[in-house]
């Protein structure tokens, strides 16, 4: 074994560091805030209407800053202090369902409310987490990034799957407002992990450039990338499948006219499932990506993301869906792992925030897309339906496979 690959080993097994987890707490915090307010807002939604369309408008104004904001974010990350960004993003985050309980209170909610909250903390969500991604090379090594990030998705998936959807479901059944209140709590814990990390976390810059020059430099990076750029547009596809299926879940899942008749509670014990073979996905993602290698590991993950997306179409079963639920999401941290590890590795760390976001708004930019495209389909042809044509989407991206092979993954990884 050469002196490289010795100190390489060394290094991959050195302590995370104190900061690295003071961030996890953090995130942990954050993401069980995120958990419990997404799955409160579709609750709260169906007390207002019925409509799959209306319902799955929350998903698109979610998720729409990251197709309209998602460059200028990632710029921000490269010329900002990064931690300091996801302090502010959060300060906002908990401000807003704040700002929605009183609106409950006073009797003014309806669907408009719920959309102008979901787009302002999905605004605040792209940059916290375009922030996020970038601050983590600086934090740990660059051979620890895959356990770092492992590590990260645990706490990330756990409590944002795993516990958030069943307390969301269990504080919207005690009263809706606790539903949206104790996300705001949450997050203002977060900042208060965040600003425990030490440290200044700004890019140095050899020269003044503007807005645009800097996210067309990004862009540029990222689309001469061919490995990167490939995975990006696969997982916009995903995501625009994934969206699609559960913007409209709820109206599949929830009441006794869906075809599962599940309660609220129901509901997000159903969706803990996937949080869970998350969680054990994202304690074995490195070692199955060292056993099997990243082409045939990502080969895996899609059989599991259409079965995870198709399976409604198939069975209303919570019995069948859990199980299927479970090593869907274990399949997709495996992905997510891989990629996100792998762009952190290949990016200078001057240019990840906008490779980041540049990624995203391809990779994340379909989600509201999805989202309608879910909706209007549910609407024309029925829920089960439209499960079944996102799988088969899904499923379609082993058409682009031969680009990823072992040997193209470690010539890009090479060049960094």
């Amino acid at each position: 074994m050469t002196n490289h690959a010795v100190q390489a080993k060394e290094r991959h097994r050195a302590p995370l560091g104190a900061s690295y987890w003071k961030l996890w707490t953090s995130s942990g915090l954050s993401n069980l805030a995120d958990g419990v307010f997404k799955i409160a807002l579709p609750l709260l939604a169906i007390q207002f209407t019925q409509s799959p369309t209306l319902v799955a408008g929350l998903s698109v104004a979610a998720s729409l800053p990251w197709l309209l904001f998602a460059l200028t974010a990632g710029a921000l990350a490269d010329r900002l202090d990064r931690r300091k960004l996801m302090l502010w993003a959060n300060l906002s985050r908990a401000m807003l369902p704040a700002l929605l309980a009183a609106v409950v209170l006073l009797d003014l909610g309806s669907m408009w409310a719920l959309y102008v909250v979901a787009l302002m903390v999905g605004v605040a969500e792209t940059l916290y987490d375009t922030s996020a991604q970038s601050i983590m090379p600086q934090l740990v090594h660059r051979d620890q990034l895959s356990r770092a990030n492992g590590r990260l998705y645990a706490v990330e998936l756990t409590t944002n799957q795993f516990i958030g959807p069943p307390l969301g479901g269990l504080l919207v059944a005690v009263g809706v407002v606790a539903g949206v209140a104790v996300p705001a709590a949450l997050w203002l814990a977060a900042v208060g992990g965040l600003l425990l990390v030490p440290g200044a976390f700004r890019t140095e810059r050899e020269q003044k450039t503007t807005l645009r020059f800097d996210i067309g430099e990004g862009l540029r990076f990222l689309w001469n990338q061919k490995i990167l750029r490939t995975l990006a547009v696969m997982t916009g596809v995903f995501n625009f499948a994934s969206s699609a299926a559960f913007a409209v879940l709820v109206l599949f899942a929830v009441g006794p006219a869906s075809q599962m008749g599940l309660s609220e509670v129901g509901f997000g014990l159903l969706l803990t499932t996937s949080a869970l073979g998350a969680f054990v996905g994202s304690f074995i993602s490195e070692r199955v990506e060292a056993r099997l290698g990243r082409s045939k590991s990502l080969m895996l993950t899609i059989f599991g993301a259409a079965l995870f997306v198709g399976a409604p179409a198939m069975t209303d079963n919570p019995y069948v869906l859990g199980p299927i639920f479970f090593v869907g999401g274990m399949l997709i941290v495996l992905w997510n792992v891989i990629t996100v590890s792998l762009r952190q590795r290949i990016t200078p760390n001057r240019l990840l925030g906008r490779v980041n976001s540049a990624y995203r708004l391809l990779a994340w930019g379909t989600m509201p897309l999805g989202a309608a495209a879910g909706g209007l389909l549910a609407q024309w042809l029925g829920l089960q339906v439209m499960f079944g044509i996102m799988g088969v989407l899904t499923l379609a991206l082993l058409g682009m496979m031969p680009v990823l092979t072992d040997k193209a993954i470690a010539a890009a990884d090479g060049e960094s």
